[in-house]
């Protein structure tokens, strides 16, 4: 354990025995931060969280010694979940409006989470999918990220929206990625390797002095459906569909790589300064499930709405937090949380001094909750646009797919009404009985558009054709140059099991 760690573990630990370990007193701890976040798993993808089908035992043990915000939202889609993460405001006023079309580029005037933290003396690391621009100015190299493992586009085989040429032929086994500044080829099955590489490259920072934030962004489960044939065979047994067992199967392999991630924290004994967050980066996207030929809904914790929609199932997801001896264990904070308050909460810990001239942030801090889950907290509103609408057609797209969330009250596509604390799965619609209400939320949610609309920087851009794509040209001109090498993570003693076969 190095001097660091030892001191603030010292300190907080007499904070916590004295009792007064308010939110004040984590201000400038500076732990390390590990975020992981996948992709496309929804409140009903976890057996914690009611799913009778998974089996996701380190996730649920880590969810039994976390504090857990349960009204946590992002945005309905991916690459705005990311922008709003690393930016602290609205996907919209990161011109971020879709996840395609030149439309998933984080504009270049954020100063993004990983910049913030390097100013408070953090190194940084991502291991996964960005997807949030891949010309050179806006990859994570160039937005404050010192180690990067990624994939291009919005998905590994997405060849025609920039991810590389190969990845075609197998998705998610045997991928070539880029790492820092030079594609590479890598061996097995993305989700062990993004996992297998972040644990390499933390262990690294652990025994320096330096704090780091590690953003394990998992690719995983979103489709193409493909797992590991260990992680399918048992849903394949049981009778269920190709689709469902590779799904599942993603799902239950990215808890055993979640469950070798802990061991090997604990391991290093890095816990006792270290925040570890699992969250997703949007709802449930699942087809249909079929057990022996017959079809079943797939369980989605009693919400409406999967991804891409504005109802809850679109935007309310797991966000479970862990610092050992530090935060509440199975404790739930029950107020209205968002993607928004990571960039606020995490500035706050590492005591980093914001620059003058930035983004204005629409987040909060989350260290008064995370102290006090009962800590006074102010109703808010949340903004919620699906985007994706067609090109030039964004005024016209306003009430399509949209949502004011307060703590009692979602409004929806500026037509329906929910009181989501009596009606949690949104049975019943009661526009026509809380007109003040409507008449609120309607004028809020118009303020809102209109300070969105003169952000929105990327719209109406030329779609880039295939053989134009940024990646895909560097991927081509280094083949020519200088060969695509093979790249290995450091080892870490042991996985957890042999994932490579496919």
């Amino acid at each position: 354990m190095n001097a660091r760690t030892l001191i603030n573990a010292a300190v907080l630990a007499a904070l916590a025995f004295a009792g007064i370990a308010q939110a004040k007193s984590l201000v400038g701890t500076r732990p390390n931060i590990i975020l992981v976040m996948t992709d496309d798993q929804g409140m009903g993808d976890l057996s914690c969280l009611g799913n009778p089908i998974l089996k996701t035992p380190n996730l649920d043990r880590f969810y039994d010694s976390s504090t857990r915000f349960t009204d946590f939202h992002v945005s309905p889609t991916c690459a705005p979940t990311r922008s709003a993460l690393l930016s602290g405001r609205a996907p919209l006023k990161n011109g971020v409006t879709h996840t395609i079309l030149q439309r998933e580029r984080m504009t270049l005037d954020v100063f993004t989470v990983p910049e913030m933290l390097k100013s408070a003396g953090y190194t940084t690391g991502i291991f996964g999918k960005w997807h949030l621009g891949d010309e050179q100015a806006y990859l994570p190299g160039s937005r404050g990220f010192d180690e990067v493992l990624i994939h291009g586009a919005g998905g590994i085989g997405q060849v025609g929206l920039d991810d590389f040429p190969p990845n075609a032929v197998n998705p998610y086994f045997d991928n070539v990625l880029l790492h820092n500044d030079t594609i590479v080829q890598t061996k097995g099955f993305c989700t062990d390797l993004f996992f297998r590489s972040g644990l390499a490259w933390i262990k690294q920072q652990h025994s320096s002095n330096v704090p780091y934030f590690a953003y394990l962004s998992c690719n995983a489960p979103h489709g193409p459906y493909h797992a590991p044939e260990k992680n399918k065979q048992r849903f394949l047994d049981a009778g269920y569909d190709q689709k469902t067992a590779a799904r599942y199967g993603m799902i239950e392999n990215i808890d055993e790589n979640f469950g070798l991630m802990m061991e090997k924290l604990r391991q290093w004994k890095a816990l006792q300064n270290t925040i570890v967050i699992f969250m997703t980066d949007n709802g449930m996207s699942m087809p249909m499930i079929h057990q022996n030929g017959k079809p079943q809904p797939p369980f989605n914790a009693g919400m409406k709405g999967k991804k891409n929609s504005p109802d809850e199932g679109g935007s309310r997801v797991p966000a479970f937090w862990y610092w050992q001896g530090i935060l509440g264990e199975g404790v739930d904070v029950d107020a209205l949380t968002a993607h928004l308050d990571l960039y606020k909460t995490f500035s706050e810990l590492a005591g980093a001094t914001l620059p003058e001239t930035m983004q204005e942030l629409d987040g909060r801090s989350l260290l008064p909750l995370l102290s006090d889950p009962d800590a006074e907290w102010p109703d808010r509103e949340l903004f919620f646009h699906c985007g994706r609408w067609a090109t030039g057609k964004a005024q016209q797209a306003k009430f399509e797919k949209c949502a004011v969330r307060t703590q009692r009250w979602r409004f929806v596509n500026n037509e329906q009404l929910y009181d989501i604390t009596q009606d949690p799965g949104q049975a019943q619609d009661v526009f026509e009985s809380h007109p003040d209400v409507v008449q609120r939320l309607r004028a809020s949610y118009d303020r809102w558009w209109a300070s969105a609309i003169p952000l929105m920087v990327n719209e109406d851009l030329p779609r880039v054709t295939r053989e134009n794509q940024p990646l895909a040209i560097r991927y081509r001109r280094q083949l020519d140059e200088q060969g695509i090498p093979d790249w290995t993570p450091d080892e870490i003693e042991t996985a957890p099991g042999s994932h490579n076969e496919k």
